[in-house]
């Protein structure tokens, strides 16, 4: 992984276009080669990056990032405050708790429970920030991400977001539609998915097990 604390400016040329004035920010190449551009008070969310595959060509004072689809982020530094290098080995990713893991795994054998017409394309789907639960195509053809949890709440209607965000920009991919799925969803949450046009899937963990008979609720 790469660091890189600059003073910078940043546009994003491409099916739409975006510009970040000159303000000092975080930098990050990682192994993969994304590149993603941080501001100090956003969290853990970017904001602008350009997943794998692409390319990283370095001017004078000039990053130009390419993706396959052409399009690019143009990075101009002003002023470099920190640049280093680190080797952080494979990680061995995020291991969800046993009723969330097999959630995922009782979904993805059973997936037309989340729609009608569903197919399961992969489990674990690995974007540029982690892995989507489940990739599938609906009745259409079309793609979708889904996120299980064993408790809906907006932090994972943001994760989902995120992942989103990111696979929209796939032109392989887009459009990519989300389904949210848990065994309890809080309201709050339910309706900051539906505002973002996110599906909510209530899940009975107990019959997709066999225990029970009861079907899913959709909403």
């Amino acid at each position: 992984m790469r660091l890189v604390i600059a003073t910078c400016t940043v546009d994003y040329v491409g099916r739409l276009t975006a510009h970040l004035p000159s303000a000092t920010r975080l930098i990050l190449v990682t192994a993969d080669g994304s590149v993603s551009v941080h501001a100090d008070d956003r969290a853990y969310k970017p904001l602008n990056w350009m997943s794998p595959p692409c390319t990283l060509a370095e001017g004078d004072g000039t990053w130009t990032v390419t993706n396959k689809a052409g399009e690019r982020l143009v990075i101009t530094l002003e002023e470099v405050l920190h640049d280093s290098r680190h080797e952080l080995g494979v990680d061995p990713g995020l291991v969800k708790d046993g009723v969330e893991a097999h959630l995922q795994k009782l979904l993805a054998e059973h997936i037309g429970t989340l729609g009608e017409g569903y197919t399961l394309v992969r489990r674990e789907y690995m974007t540029a920030i982690g892995p989507v639960d489940l990739l599938c195509r609906d009745a259409a053809g079309g793609a979708v991400a889904v996120e299980i949890k064993r408790r809906g709440e907006i932090d994972g209607v943001e994760q989902l977001t995120r992942y989103l965000e990111l696979m929209n920009r796939d032109p392989l991919l887009a459009p990519v539609a989300g389904v949210f799925a848990a065994q309890q969803i809080k309201p709050q949450a339910r309706t900051l998915a539906q505002d973002r046009g996110i599906r909510c899937v209530t899940v009975n963990y107990d019959a997709l097990r066999g225990m029970e008979s009861d079907d899913l609720l959709l909403f």
